[in-house]
């Protein structure tokens, strides 16, 4: 049977409650980048090419598995309902685990881990033949982590809490990443004991029982120490912030992206972009955003789940969410892209717009100080400043259609439903409540009176010489 085993899989261990957080929310939900913490170790496990991992959950575990099946439904759950350590942890996952050659053990809030590190990690605890491989590392403040004795050919893990003040000393530290031989790990996990000062089964404690049954456990000792980092609380979850944004900020510096101040750029880790774009300062990128080549995103431009195409220029201070933006289009300053909105090819978008849930069509304009709701437009018209789609009648949305080569006048309202055709042009400072056939004049003014000697009058009344 062990022949038809697939080679790895990986168990990530996130059911604790994470009590030095100070928050309702479960740890491995904290936003780092605003992703959660757990997405972190998982995306590296899926980028390292292992397709099989399952997570523990105990703490407010109905939000981690909600969150779970909307962004890795492949994963596999286990519940630790009471929280009895990471031995404990690893045992009520044995009947999932044992169907594998070997099982890789991660923690859920060690967001910094590589793929890179976790494949070479793999490759070696298979080539070295270990029935248990760990990670390790040099710390110059080791207090909290369990310190890695070694004693010639032997090596133990003993935790901070247990640990002697000799063993104390020791900067080498255990990171609390393992692969274990399915096969020798089912033979000591029901003889891990709790004889410890929290009364818990710790899981470092099978390397001990591996190597006392003659089976060859190693330490590989990682390099880079940052990525290790465990988050246990606000300041932690900071720091590893500031890592991920300067690892992320380089990466697409090293492709092609030029920010001119990276320090105030933030980018998160879902985010593509191609090459030769310019990010300027205060530049901020969620989500599933892309960039595409030869764009410009200008200062304090907030994009989130937004598809920016090649050639686009965002002025500045531009809001979006969950929008389009085409090719060789110009948006901004100062403007705000709702939900679902899509400008296609060469569209100019100006200052102090909003526009929500509408398409813009090729060449298009809306230069200044209108909101378009629930909108289409077509090719080559022109809104004027002040022009306000009127999409809500206090029940219900409704569509505003316009026209190819329009020509909307400055202050126009246009009461939804409504329907303009192509070549339509608006006075200015109407308000149009009935459709518009092609090629027609809309005009909603209401008439206007002069009255004459107003002034005089006025001033009469008031007592003025």
């Amino acid at each position: 049977m062990q022949q038809n085993k697939k080679s790895l899989c990986v168990l990530i261990l996130a059911a604790g409650k994470g009590t030095r957080m100070h928050s309702k929310t479960s740890k491995v939900l904290q936003l780092l980048l605003e992703e959660p913490l757990l997405y972190y170790p998982l995306n590296s496990v899926r980028s390292a090419g292992i397709e099989s991992a399952a997570v523990v959950l105990g703490f407010s575990g109905e939000s981690v598995e909600a969150w779970l099946k909307k962004e890795f439904e492949e994963t596999n759950i286990i519940w630790q309902r009471e929280q009895l350590g990471t031995g404990h942890a690893a045992k009520l996952a044995q009947d999932w685990w044992k169907n594998y050659e070997n099982v890789m053990v991660l923690p859920g809030d060690t967001p910094l881990i590589t793929s890179e590190t976790l494949k070479i990690f793999a490759e070696l605890h298979t080539s070295n033949k270990n029935m248990c491989s760990f990670l390790s590392f040099d710390m110059d403040d080791p207090a909290g982590y369990g310190r890695v004795i070694r004693n010639g050919s032997s090596l133990k893990v003993v935790e901070h809490k247990d640990a002697s003040e000799e063993e104390r000393m020791c900067r080498e530290v255990n990171s609390g990443m393992y692969i274990f031989n399915t096969e020798a790990l089912s033979s000591v996990i029901d003889d891990i004991k709790c004889a410890n000062s929290q009364k818990e089964y710790y899981l470092p404690d099978a390397l001990a029982l591996i190597q006392e049954r003659g089976g060859r456990v190693d330490a590989v000792k990682a390099q880079c120490a940052s990525e290790f980092l465990g988050v246990n609380d606000p300041r932690q979850l900071a720091e590893a912030a500031a890592i991920m944004r300067a690892r992320i900020t380089d990466k697409f510096m090293r492709s092609g992206v030029r920010c001119s101040d990276p320090l105030t750029t933030w980018i998160g880790p879902k985010v593509t972009m191609g090459e030769d774009i310019m990010l300027e300062p205060n530049v901020q990128l969620w989500g599933r955003t892309s960039v595409g080549s030869g764009s410009r995103i200008g200062s304090f431009s907030v994009l989130r789940d937004t598809d920016v195409e090649e050639d686009v220029t965002v002025v500045g201070s531009v809001r979006a969410n969950n929008s389009r933006i085409g090719r060789g289009s110009s948006v901004g300053p100062f403007v705000f892209m709702r939900e679902n909105t899509h400008l296609t090819e060469n569209v100019h978008v100006g200052r102090f717009v909003e526009i929500k849930k509408s398409t813009v069509e090729d060449g298009s304009k809306v230069p200044h100080l209108s909101y378009i709701g629930d909108a289409h437009i077509g090719k080559k018209t022109n809104i004027g400043a002040g022009t306000i789609t009127c999409n809500y009648d206090g029940v219900k949305k409704n569509k505003t259609l316009i026209g190819d080569n329009c020509f909307i006048g400055s202050d126009t309202m246009l009461v939804a439903p409504l329907v303009l055709g192509d070549n339509v042009t608006t006075a200015a400072g109407s308000t149009i409540t009935n459709d518009i056939p092609e090629g027609a004049l809309g005009v909603g003014r209401a008439r206007q009176i002069n009255i004459d000697n107003w002034y005089s009058r006025t001033k009469k009344i008031k007592g003025g010489n």
